[in-house]
């Protein structure tokens, strides 16, 4: 590992441009994602998160501008950057037919890593799927498949893992499961860079919290600091209906397995 590989921030992204013929996707996007943060890309369908991605990622050519990841331009020394990153797309990339713990080894031996058994099971533990390891993935729920597809992300130990739309499709427990799933992965070190069109969600996982639309970064910062940028608000006292969430979670028994009531006022699973 280089000095260069260690310095400054995880993620920096400069005047980023990407465009599709006509089609402006990006159109000068700035951001900086601090090390072993959670950085929450947020935009509605289209906006260009998951452009922005692909670029950080080697898997697309910007246009214009310079990013780096892990202290190596993208650009220049695209081999470096897949070394140091793990990118988990908006659906499960696990095998059905193979157990948990099967899809857990198979990509460790692929990766040529010793005792991939142990890793397994490490990674099994850390996700509480234990229990569910040695079942057919077929017989997991959407939360389960989500979390084992991220511990299949983390093996190598990449510095830095892209998590793009990480619940899209979850029903709301599941949601938390990989909350919780995510918010572990910062506390172990790794920095998180990830999608979502969901308020909720980077509300709740977020360190930082960048709006990205039409192509341009329009506000960058912590959620306090976000909500700075609305008047005071004026206290008035009325009535706090449960919401549809925090109902169906009580019903479900979400609540009191996660230690919350509700998704909105907790992010633990």
């Amino acid at each position: 590992m280089t000095a260069q590989s260690i310095a400054g921030p995880a993620i920096r992204v400069q005047g980023l441009e990407k465009s599709y013929g006509n089609l402006e996707v990006l159109r000068g996007v700035d951001f900086e994602v601090a090390r072993g943060s959670i950085f929450a890309l947020l935009g509605s369908n289209g906006a260009g998160k998951t452009t922005t991605m692909r670029i950080l990622a080697t898997l697309l050519k910007a246009d214009a501008g310079t990013t780096s990841v892990h202290g190596f331009d993208v650009a220049v020394r695209p081999a470096n950057v897949r070394e140091s990153i793990s990118l988990t797309g908006q659906f499960a990339a696990v095998d059905e037919i193979l157990s948990g713990r099967e899809n857990l080894v198979l990509v460790a031996r692929l990766r040529h890593l010793k005792n991939p058994g142990a890793l397994a099971d490490d990674l099994l533990q850390r996700f509480s799927l234990t229990d569910a390891g040695p079942r057919k993935v077929s017989t997991y729920s959407g939360g389960m498949r989500r979390r084992l597809d991220i511990a299949m992300s983390l093996i190598g130990d990449p510095s830095v893992i892209f998590l793009d739309e990480p619940t899209a499709g979850l029903d709301p427990e599941a949601r938390i499961e990989v909350w919780h799933a995510v918010k572990e992965l910062a506390e172990y070190g790794t920095t998180v860079l990830l999608t979502t069109q969901y308020l909720d969600e980077a509300e709740q996982l977020a360190d930082r919290i960048a709006i990205l639309h039409q192509g341009r970064i329009i506000v960058n910062g912590t959620l306090a600091e976000l909500k700075q940028l609305f008047p005071p608000a004026r206290v008035e006292y009325v009535e706090k209906q449960p919401t549809l969430e925090e109902v169906f979670l009580a019903v479900i028994g979400g609540g009191d397995k996660s230690g919350v009531t509700g998704a909105t006022n907790g992010g633990q699973g």
